[in-house]
């Protein structure tokens, strides 16, 4: 039977590959918000999603086709004008997730 092996936590400079308490403690508090503002993210694009099934129900329910290539355009558009390049990418994405769910 082999002694079992205990490692000590990582230390905050460790963990955020600072190499300095201060600069750890900024790169910690920094990371935190990030994570709120990606919980807040993911929740404006679930409530994104339903808004769209909302829309696509409507369109279809009136004979419509499920997707308006043109909005979407206008949005592609819109998020590349905003954030440059990667921003069509994001869009893209964003579109991806809201098509197709009615």
């Amino acid at each position: 039977m082999t002694p079992s092996t205990t490692t000590a936590p990582a230390t905050p400079t460790e963990k955020t590959g600072a190499r300095t308490d201060e600069a750890a403690a900024l790169i910690g508090d920094a990371r935190e918000r990030i994570d709120a503002l990606d919980d807040r993210i993911i929740g404006l694009i679930q409530e994104r999603m339903a808004v769209s099934a909302v829309i696509q129900e409507a369109r279809i329910g009136s004979g419509g086709r499920r997707v308006n290539l043109a909005r979407e355009m206008e949005v592609l558009g819109h998020y590349r004008d905003a954030l440059g390049k990667p921003g069509t990418a994001l869009a893209m994405t964003v579109l991806e997730l809201c098509r197709g769910r009615v």
